[in-house]
């Protein structure tokens, strides 16, 4: 929850300050992947490298799409508060949909030495209650 909320607000200021000053649609979707970019350093060099966690635990949330529906959201009304309405909504789903793409390979149900039964998402803190 705390995760779209955090950066759709930084990306929103550069996405006006773009629209506004330069009329580029792009603020959203620079924001955020400078900000993957930023991600995938840290979870490469500090968690695999330096303290060997298997990258799939640390992954962080992908927010690409949801960058690009509020840019196209943005160019096609030319609105701010019809983009923030909208786009917001889609904002959300599309970052759910997002990750469910790469998270539910680890739904899968296994079976551990210990005789429990419970999924790798479980065990990654991602899992459904």
């Amino acid at each position: 929850t705390l995760t779209p909320i955090l950066l759709i607000t930084f990306s929103v200021a550069l996405q006006m300050f773009l629209w506004e000053k330069m009329c580029l649609p792009i603020g959203v979707t620079f924001c955020i992947l400078t900000l993957h970019f930023g991600q995938w350093m840290n979870c490469v060099f500090n968690f695999y490298y330096w303290a060997w966690f298997l990258v799939n635990f640390i992954i962080s949330g992908l927010m690409i799409s949801s960058a690009i529906f509020l840019d196209v959201m943005l160019m096609m009304i030319g609105s701010y508060m019809f983009t923030a309405l909208f786009g917001g909504m889609g904002w959300s789903l599309s970052f759910y949909l997002s990750n469910w793409v790469w998270l539910v390979l680890f739904y899968l149900a296994v079976k551990h030495s210990s005789g429990s039964l419970m999924s790798i998402a479980d065990q990654m803190g991602m899992g459904m209650c």
